[in-house]
């Protein structure tokens, strides 16, 4: 596995322990970070991961909302919704890898950390929130 998408994987535990039970979003992020062993360069990666999707959230959920009109935010899979939330984040407001790649990578997280149906699911809204950006 390479360091970014490792990177996305901590990020993706970050959120999905925070929004499963409540930690604390820093202590968290420390304590998942010191296990990875990422290089610093992705370190930084994976906590503006967080921290922008933890400030976008609302902004974010609204998306998902939108183009998830047939699933409830709250019956969404935890796991699945952060996937979203990650991918939304790099899609429409981190704007720093192409889209097409943030859609694999979530696909990609979807297919390691979700259900059967997850990959497919992550796929369909992903492909929907694309069509929003026009690169």
């Amino acid at each position: 596995m390479g360091a970014r998408r490792k990177a996305r994987v901590i990020a993706l535990q970050v959120l999905y322990e925070v929004d499963s039970v409540g930690h604390d979003i820093e202590s968290t992020l420390a304590h998942l970070l010191a296990e990875g062993r990422l290089p610093e360069e992705n370190v930084a990666f994976a906590r503006g991961l967080v921290s922008g999707v933890i400030q976008n959230k609302e902004k974010i959920d609204q998306h998902i909302r939108n183009f998830a009109t047939a699933w409830p935010l709250e019956q969404i899979p935890i796991v699945d919704r952060n996937i979203l939330r990650l991918a939304i984040f790099e899609i429409l407001l981190d704007n720093n890898v192409p889209v097409k790649v943030a859609i694999n990578e979530a696909v990609e997280l979807a297919k390691m950390f979700g259900s059967d149906n997850s990959p497919k699911f992550v796929n369909g809204v992903l492909g929907s929130v694309s069509a929003l950006v026009s690169r």
